[in-house]
């Protein structure tokens, strides 16, 4: 092209706002390191928010929103009974955010956990079902954690290979492993694994009591197990080689390569780890809180547990807290709907709006909305 006509093409497309019609109206910059207390600030303004306009939903309903809130803590933490009810929905939580959580800093989108808690709650199950008579309790157990252990990792595992030697999309493959586990489960549970004793009800009998994890302060060791995995993975991701190198793939799996670090290896690894903690899951499930297994084993833990994650930036003695706060909004949702006659719909939005604004806090605390024609940028 000439130099004249060249010159004549800008002076258009100048002319005809061409640039400023191809510049995006809203565009998503990630913001600096944010101060402590800034970061204090506007979390605690995101929950005062989430709190106000629940507060006015549960209005337009005709409740006092005080009285609602002071019975969903109330609820959920007022009394060793129901204190033990809330731990016992944070510990599934809390577990399969860990297994999340290694994953996700590997920038693997696992959003199989519910499958994988259902292969470890599987496996756990066929020996209580099945060889509960041949082994004294303590070694049952042990078989059961080991059986879901290696189920949940197996289940992990299957889109990591496929990952990692044709590059397959690692969260379509993930989540549609979670329907063919949960048809597994249903085949089991209306077929060979149905009891015959509840007079053609696809049920599943309930363990044998040596199948069962003991009792500590009223609530199943599995507390326990989720916080020993805790120091275990806190130790795993921040002191060991293996933590790393699941870092360093995670930011660049270029600069790892060049680092000398086996990706595929790292891929396959973690995701066993990520779907064994998940199988640890199902084991507790079943062991603890159920005695038997069903299709609803999961209670959707697999995908809550991803907020637990992402709100705990991966960190898993954050999880702790993420946890028992989730816990706490899911024991609390039921007793007003108890008390107060708030439908199941109407507490789940309530929950839902506290999760929003908590979720959207965290991204405008890592990113900032520039407007087309605002050099300097916008934050909302």
């Amino acid at each position: 092209m000439k130099d004249e006509d060249l010159k004549t093409t800008e002076e258009h497309a100048r002319s005809t706002g061409y640039k400023e019609h191809h510049e995006p109206w809203i565009r998503m910059v990630k913001r600096d390191d944010v101060s402590k207390k800034r970061a204090i600030a506007v979390r605690a303004a995101a929950i005062a928010g989430a709190l106000i306009v629940g507060g006015i939903l549960i209005f337009l309903m005709g409740h006092n929103p005080i009285l609602v809130y002071g019975d969903m803590i109330n609820g959920s933490l007022g009394s060793p009974l129901v204190l033990r009810e809330t731990t016992r929905l944070a510990i599934p939580l809390l577990i399969t955010g860990m297994g999340i959580g290694l994953a996700f800093k590997m920038r693997f989108w696992n959003i199989g956990a519910e499958g994988q808690i259902i292969a470890g709650a599987t496996a756990a199950s066929y020996f209580a079902l099945f060889h509960h008579q041949n082994m004294p309790s303590p070694v049952l157990l042990v078989v059961m954690f080991i059986a879901a252990v290696v189920a949940g990792g197996i289940w992990g595992m299957i889109p990591a290979v496929f990952k990692a030697k044709w590059n397959t999309n690692e969260t379509l493959f993930t989540l549609m492993l979670n329907y063919i586990a949960l048809e597994g489960i249903r085949y089991l549970q209306f077929g060979p694994w149905r009891d015959p004793g509840m007079m053609g009800f696809p049920v599943i009998s309930m363990f044998n009591q040596a199948a069962r994890l003991p009792r500590v302060f009223g609530v199943h060791i599995g507390w326990i197990i989720a916080l020993v995995l805790v120091a275990l993975v806190y130790i795993y991701m921040k002191k060991s080689k293996q933590g790393y190198e699941i870092t360093v793939v995670g930011e660049s799996i270029q600069t790892a390569r060049y680092a000398g670090i086996n990706v595929k290896m790292v891929i396959l690894r973690t995701m066993f780890i990520s779907g064994a903690i998940a199988g640890i899951t199902g084991f507790v499930t079943v062991a603890g809180a159920n005695s038997t297994i069903s299709e609803g084993v999961t209670g959707g833990v697999g995908f809550t547990a991803i907020t637990v994650a992402w709100l705990a930036k991966l960190n898993p003695a954050a999880m702790i807290a993420i946890s028992v706060f989730l816990a706490i909004l899911q024991k609390g949702s039921g007793t007003i709907q108890t008390i107060y006659g708030i439908p199941e719909a109407a507490a789940q939005l309530l929950t839902g709006l506290i999760l929003f604004f908590m979720l959207g806090c965290e991204f405008f605390l890592n990113y900032k909305l520039i407007f087309r024609g605002n050099k300097k940028g916008a934050a909302l």
